[in-house]
C-alpha cells in the first residue's frame, strides 16, 4: 500500500504521509465501535487512562503488540508510544533515493487511526512520529498530544 502511494504521488513523501494519515483517520472512526464491542471497556476517566487503554488493549487487540507509554508532559496532555515491534515495518526497506529516510513515515496510518478513534470519543489529538527504526533511529516513537475535549455536538436540525 505504501509503495503504491509513493508511486501514485511521484515519491512526494509529504503527500504520502498525509494520505496515510487520512486513510488511518477513516479507519479509526470505524474501528472504535468494534473496539468497544469486543473489549467491553468503558469510557476512560482521563487522558492517562486513555493512553494505557490504547497501548495495552487497543494495540494488543488489533495488532497483538503492546507499545510502551512514556514521556508524559508535565500537564499530562502529551505522551509517547514506544514501539518495540511494528508489524507494518516487518520486511520493509525505505526507498534509497536520499529523501525517504528524512521524509517518509512508513507507519503514519497509525497516527490517523488514533486521531480518528479518539475523535469518536470526543478527544481531538495530534499524533506524529518522532523517530522510526526504518529511518535508522534506535526506537520507533509516536507522540500524541491532547488538543481539546470536544463537546457532544448535535447535527443541525437534530433534536
Amino acid at each position: 500500500m505504501v509503495a503504491q502511494l509513493c508511486s501514485d504521488f511521484n515519491h512526494k513523501y509529504g503527500e504520502v504521509n498525509k494520505q496515510l494519515d487520512k486513510m488511518g483517520y477513516n479507519i479509526g472512526m470505524r474501528l472504535v465501535e468494534d473496539f468497544f464491542a469486543k473489549s467491553g471497556v468503558q469510557r476512560c476517566g482521563n487522558f492517562k487512562e486513555t493512553a494505557e487503554t490504547i497501548s495495552k488493549i487497543g494495540f494488543k487487540m488489533f495488532l497483538n503488540i503492546t507499545p510502551m507509554v512514556s514521556n508524559w508532559s508535565a500537564d499530562n496532555k502529551s505522551f509517547s508510544l514506544i514501539f518495540e515491534e511494528n508489524p507494518l515495518a516487518d520486511f520493509v526497506e525505505l526507498p534509497n533515493d536520499g529523501r525517504a529516510q528524512d521524509e517518509l513515515w512508513f507507519s503514519n496510518i497509525f497516527c490517523g487511526i488514533l486521531r480518528g478513534a479518539l475523535e469518536m470519543v470526543q478527544m481531538q489529538v495530534e499524533a506524529h512520529y518522532v523517530s522510526d527504526v526504518l529511518r535508522g533511529n534506535d526506537i520507533t516513537e509516536m507522540r500524541i498530544t491532547l488538543l481539546r475535549y470536544m463537546e457532544d455536538e448535535m447535527p443541525p436540525d437534530d433534536e
